[in-house]
């Protein structure tokens, strides 16, 4: 006859269940926009380009439903000589299926331009060097396969 576990045993399981019950969460449902809270990493100008960006997650915040889009937000990271860049934007599912940016000057990044120089590049300047990076992610791809998986 097989021993049944004890009170204790229970507690052990039932403790490293819910810790990582609750770690599963906190990672799963943290928003894209933390990754502006995340050090700043410079990166140059002329570089920009050659960031191996990732996709880290993507999350529907409003499911579409006859008249209302489906909006979210997404992120994306990478790791560069200074450290863990992030790049994240919200979207919105248009009528015909497709998906865009809600803003495209609105990206969050942790990403500081320099030029050559080492000077910080002007705001509009950087948010251009963003635009460059997220054009050409297959963002749209990895946002429609969550809505179908939704």
């Amino acid at each position: 006859m097989p021993r049944r576990p004890g009170l204790r045993t229970l507690e052990v399981k039932a403790k490293r269940l819910r810790w990582f019950i609750h770690h599963k969460l906190l990672y799963s449902m943290t928003p894209a926009w933390i990754v502006y809270a995340w050090p700043r990493v410079l990166c140059q100008a002329q570089r920009a380009q050659r960031l191996q960006l990732t996709h880290q997650s993507t999350r529907v915040l409003v499911a579409g439903y006859g008249a209302q889009p489906s909006m979210g937000q997404t992120l994306w990271c990478g790791h560069s000589d200074e450290g863990e860049a992030g790049v994240a934007w919200d979207w919105v599912q248009l009528p015909i299926g497709m998906v865009a940016m809600v803003d495209p000057m609105a990206l969050v990044s942790n990403l500081q331009f320099v030029n050559r120089e080492g000077q910080v590049l002007a705001p509009m300047e950087s948010v251009r060097r963003l635009n460059e990076i997220v054009h050409g992610l297959p963002w749209q791809s990895e946002v429609q396969r969550v809505l179908q998986a939704a």
